[in-house]
């Protein structure tokens, strides 16, 4: 399976921006299965959790993103979505989307990033 992120560039502090990411290779039964989630990591900083989505759609999101991130899926398509609204320069960093794991063990391998850039 490859993790296919896309969607991310430069935009002003405040705007707005979507991210997607396809499974590719995926069996749609397989990926409906899955707790999928969104994580970022910044220059000279440890990858954070984001966003995640249970399989039968429920979300919980980081405090930092709280209010101003939205994630969803479509299974039919493979894919996973993070709304991001009301952007910060914090926020900058490379956005990645994989399975989601509590233990930090993960059957997929991470794909590329796709890198958002927030001026202020």
């Amino acid at each position: 399976v490859q993790l296919q992120a896309s969607g991310g560039g430069v935009v002003q502090a405040g705007g707005s921006l979507r991210l997607s990411c396809v499974a590719s290779g995926s069996i749609f039964s397989v990926f409906r299965a899955k707790h999928m989630a969104w994580y970022r990591q910044a220059p000279g900083k440890e990858r954070e959790l984001v966003a995640r989505i249970s399989s039968g759609g429920e979300m919980e999101y980081g405090d930092s993103v709280k209010g101003r991130f939205t994630i969803s899926r479509d299974n039919g398509k493979k894919t996973v979505f993070l709304r991001m609204s009301s952007l910060k320069p914090e926020d900058t960093a490379d956005y990645y989307c994989n399975e989601y794991s509590a233990v930090g063990t993960y059957e997929w391998n991470w794909g590329q990033g796709t890198l958002v850039t927030v001026s202020s």
